[in-house]
């Protein structure tokens, strides 16, 4: 039994919703610092980014990230803005909470680590769609502008429907080029009379594969839930792993970012795991 799925780009972009700070100059000292610690319009700033985010002020957001920015992924400072305008497009209500992880003076600049919580809610074609998000990144500020970007760990969830599966996820955070990984997305919930269906995709994190949505073939699940192996490619990008769970009063995507160490040339494309 097989069912043709539209696999949402949402949560790929929300790893682009960011959590910003300003950049303070503190001279020549190199400071690693706990939260605690930040100079208090760091802060400031946290509630104040936050504030035009969940505005949906994209002009507001946009004026702290410099014109040459850079990202891992090799975003610019144009995807980006495109990226967040499509992402409030559908998704009008998202709230964003980001927390200050640690700070560190760096020359003209400072390198921050923050955790951005990101919630909301879009009804399509007559259904609720929920989602979830959590990023974890390490910025670098200059002049009051995001010149850099990593993100070092993600995970986003949309759902839908009455009793939408939860799934327990096990995924290594990180692995080495080559190496063998499990891949694992167990239902919770006792499944009783019901019948599963499902899919796990890979796909590379790259530019292209923010905004190209695919076509998931879900396929019956023999257990409850999906259990895969996959290997890193040898010479990579950081890969994104999705489990897609459909069972009858709901459905439920969860996507994690797998980090390939050493890995720094993307392979475009996706395939489903087997």
């Amino acid at each position: 039994m097989r069912t043709v799925l539209n696999f949402s780009y949402l949560n790929r972009l929300v790893s682009l919703s960011l959590g910003l700070l300003m950049a303070v100059t503190i001279g020549d000292r190199t400071i690693a610092a706990p939260p605690a610690t930040a100079p208090p319009q760091l802060q400031n700033m946290l509630v104040q980014i936050d504030a035009a985010a969940n505005q949906k002020d994209i002009k507001a957001v946009m004026q702290f990230y410099s014109p040459n920015f850079t990202h891992t992924d090799g975003l610019t400072y144009q995807d980006l803005e495109k990226a967040l305008t499509g992402l409030w497009k559908q998704y009008p209500q998202l709230t964003y909470k980001t927390q200050l992880q640690s700070w560190q003076a760096e020359g003209n600049g400072i390198v921050a680590e923050t955790i951005t919580n990101i919630t909301g809610t879009q009804t399509q074609d007559n259904r609720n769609l929920a989602l979830k998000a959590t990023i974890r990144s390490r910025q670098r500020y200059e002049n009051q502008k995001v010149v850099r970007q990593e993100v070092l760990a993600e995970r986003s969830q949309l759902s839908t429907g009455t009793k939408p599966p939860t799934l327990d996820i096990k995924l290594p955070q990180s692995v080495k080029p080559g190496q063998q990984y499990n891949f694992d997305a167990v239902v919770v919930e006792p499944l009783k009379d019901d019948y599963l269906l499902g899919a796990a995709i890979e796909e590379a994190v790259a530019t292209g594969q923010y905004f190209n949505p695919t076509q998931v073939r879900l396929e019956l699940l023999p257990a409850g839930g999906l259990f895969k192996i996959g290997r890193a490619p040898a010479n990579g990008s950081d890969r994104w792993l999705s489990a897609v769970v459909v069972r009858g009063d709901g459905l439920t995507q969860v996507t994690q970012r797998l980090q390939v160490l050493g890995g720094n040339a993307p392979r475009p494309g996706r395939r489903l795991i087997r």
